[in-house]
């Protein structure tokens, strides 16, 4: 059975609103959404070994989770559906160097300085991969016409209003699902 690959946003969890909403929309067995280290090159080496053992065909991810999916989609030539993606999160994480909270659970973490360089490290122009990019104007923790730009030779839909949480998935899911059989 083919998978997806659901890859969560800077201290978020694998489990939250949106993995559930896929798993709604989708199968809960064909939607894989692991909990990700703080560490983005342990994070990476994590999605790559589910790359490798499960028979991921669509990435879907979201704020940082785009981030990774575009370096992922990429380095395996898979689709990848991106919402709200960072694309410099090594300059909009800055300001959370230090003990920060995950949003699921308010279980602390330590986001260190060292990952902003591997976070630069990971920097890839999206051209091998396959995008479904949905943004929201309204997000209030990125700009959305920088990821607008950065894709802008894939396929990119802007929704004017919404937030950078991305609340209203159950609205594309059609269109996702259209988009990893095209």
């Amino acid at each position: 059975m083919k998978k997806i690959l659901y890859i969560h946003g800077f201290g978020s969890c694998g489990i939250g609103n949106k993995s559930t909403q896929l798993r709604r929309y989708f199968c809960q067995d064909e939607v894989l959404s692991p909990d990700l280290p703080a560490s983005p090159l342990l994070a990476i080496s994590l999605l790559e070994v589910l790359i490798r053992e499960e028979d991921i065909d669509l990435l879907i991810g979201s704020s940082l989770g785009g981030y990774y999916a575009t370096y992922l989609a990429e380095k395996y030539k898979l689709k990848a559906v991106l919402l709200n993606p960072s694309t410099v999160p090594y300059r909009t994480l800055q300001p959370y160097i230090g003990i920060q909270k995950r949003f699921c659970d308010q279980k602390p973490f330590e986001f260190k300085e060292k990952y902003l360089d591997d976070l630069y490290t990971l920097q890839i122009r999206p051209e091998r991969g396959k995008y479904l990019v949905l943004l929201q104007s309204e997000d209030e923790v990125l700009d959305y016409t920088k990821a607008q730009t950065f894709y802008n030779k894939h396929r990119v839909v802007v929704e004017y209003g919404g937030n950078h949480r991305f609340e209203n998935l159950d609205d594309y899911l059609l269109m996702i699902d259209h988009f990893r059989n095209a």
